[in-house]
């Protein structure tokens, strides 16, 4: 269990999260790759689990359009807190909304394969914007790890194209924010 600290965003402190300043993350299974790491001036807030779905569109190749592949969509997942309540939702954007109302949307800085075969890759996101009061509002940098699953289909053929697939999923989401 992660120690808890003086720091506590209000979000957090009122959907009952454990934030933490200055603690080491939660064990994973491996450890989180250097390009993966919050930058310096960021400190753990609070992790959030992760269980849903990537969606995949069928389409042609824009190489090749006589073959077709699997092209990622969006994200569609419920966020729960230590406890196994639900306290947020992740969709496209990527975006990340609270019950609280506020939102952070964040963008790829880089990325890792996850240790788990089948299972989409371990990101490092910075946040593009963040909008509303709350949980998400003071968030810098999101870690997706421990992912299991989600990964798209291998094979691909045009009867398919235009298909749909939601594979599931699960992760964990490491939210940070700036010293204080």
């Amino acid at each position: 269990m992660l120690r808890q600290d003086r720091f506590m965003t209000v979000g957090a402190a009122l959907l009952g999260l454990s934030p933490l300043a200055g603690a080491e993350p939660a064990p994973t299974a491996k450890p989180v790759p250097e390009a993966l790491r919050a930058p310096a001036d960021q400190v753990l807030a609070f992790e959030l689990r992760a269980t849903g779905v990537q969606i995949y569109e069928c389409r042609a190749r824009k190489e090749d359009p006589a073959q077709f592949e699997w092209i990622f969509k969006a994200p569609e997942a419920d966020l729960f807190d230590v406890s196994g309540q639900r306290v947020a939702k992740h969709y496209g954007g990527p975006t990340w909304e609270s019950s609280d109302g506020s939102r952070v949307v964040g963008e790829v800085k880089a990325k890792d394969t996850s240790c788990s075969s089948g299972s989409i890759p371990w990101l490092l996101l910075g946040v593009k914007s963040t909008s509303g009061q709350g949980l998400f509002r003071p968030v810098r940098s999101i870690q997706r790890l421990n992912t299991v699953g989600g990964a798209a289909p291998v094979t691909a053929s045009q009867a398919q194209a235009g298909q749909e697939v939601r594979v599931p999923y699960s992760a964990t989401y490491a939210f940070y924010v700036a010293k204080p």
